[in-house]
């Protein structure tokens, strides 16, 4: 979700989002034009791109009206407006005009970044919308998603449904509103995987769940859907190493409860559980050879190999196997 500063009115005369998660910036403008028509249902709403705010021309829509009616003037890539369309809202940051609410877009970059300071110099309310590059970050987007609309989602619903769909956050927040709107009661990892079937299977994650489980035929079923729908090599070797060192650093730490583990190891504490039922199989050994073997796939995929698909098929094996040892399987 977006992150909100200073005071928290969207009413104030100006707005500054900064960042550049489109879906974040519209939710700000959303929310500005939602409370300037809660207070007006008449509120004129003006949406400018820089190319549409000339010089003079935030003066002629800010002038007072006769009718002293409410206006929401948006401003998109503001730090895209030209240098004297910058002296123009500078100059009108310092003397804002009532009934206006002014809302600035900006990528929060260095190009414009004198007319990002004057808004904060004046003391502009503003809303963080920064990309969100971790995977962390659209984990907790997807999961204050469910909370904004009223619904338990379980962590493992959360983290299934940020595997199926992947980074895009409107994608997310659409499917977050569609189990919503078609679930009943608490949406948990099978809803999820019923709904998002092909999607989830095909997640580089489903992958190395399969693989460090010792579920070798499914895993690399799995491995060709992934491939087949465009899912990049690298990111299924980053899921494999991923899976088999969190084997590695659950297995070598000292017994506690989970959220203690969690904090020890930086896992979530949904995360601890999953991995001590996938470990079951697993010895130090197996743990040493399976990284090497993903290791050896990562460099195939790199260009280290001729067939990234042929060196994915061999590191899912030996993964699989490499689970099983204790066991006695071959």
């Amino acid at each position: 979700m977006a992150k909100k500063t200073a005071h928290d009115d969207p009413l104030a005369p100006v707005t500054l989002a900064v960042g550049q998660e489109d879906l974040l910036l519209d939710r700000a403008v959303q929310e500005v034009v939602a409370a300037a028509r809660a207070a007006d249902a008449d509120t004129d709403v003006r949406d400018l791109t820089p190319d549409q705010l000339q010089p003079g021309t935030l003066a002629e829509l800010t002038s007072p009206s006769l009718f002293a009616e409410r206006k929401v003037v948006v401003v998109r890539n503001a730090q895209d407006l030209s240098a004297d369309t910058i002296k123009d809202v500078k100059a009108y940051l310092g003397a804002p005009a009532e009934e206006i609410t002014l809302v600035l877009l900006h990528a929060g970059a260095a190009k414009g970044k004198g007319l990002l300071d004057a808004a904060r110099k004046v003391g502009a309310r503003e809303v963080a919308c920064p990309k969100m590059t971790k995977p962390a970050d659209r984990l907790a987007f997807v999961r204050g998603e469910f909370r904004a609309l009223g619904r338990s989602a379980t962590p493992e619903a959360c983290q299934v449904l940020v595997d199926a769909i992947g980074s895009d956050l409107r994608e997310l927040a659409s499917a977050a509103s569609q189990l919503v709107a078609d679930v009943e009661g608490t949406i948990d990892e099978a809803v999820v995987g019923r709904y998002y079937t092909g999607r989830a299977e095909a997640s580089s994650f489903e992958v190395a769940d399969r693989a460090v489980e010792g579920r070798a035929a499914e895993a690399l079923e799995a491995l060709r859907w992934s491939l087949a729908t465009g899912v990049a090599p690298v990111l299924i070797t980053s899921a494999l190493a991923q899976g088999v060192r969190a084997i590695g650093k659950l297995s070598s730490a000292r017994g506690g409860r989970p959220a203690d583990l969690a904090r020890e190891l930086g896992m979530p504490p949904w995360k601890i559980d999953r991995v001590r039922q996938q470990m079951r199989g697993w010895t130090p050994d197996g743990v040493a050879i399976a990284l090497r073997a993903v290791a050896e796939a990562d460099a195939g995929v790199k260009g280290g190999g001729d067939d990234p698909e042929y060196a994915l098929e061999k590191a899912v094996v030996a993964v699989a196997r490499a689970a099983r040892a204790r066991r006695g399987a071959a």
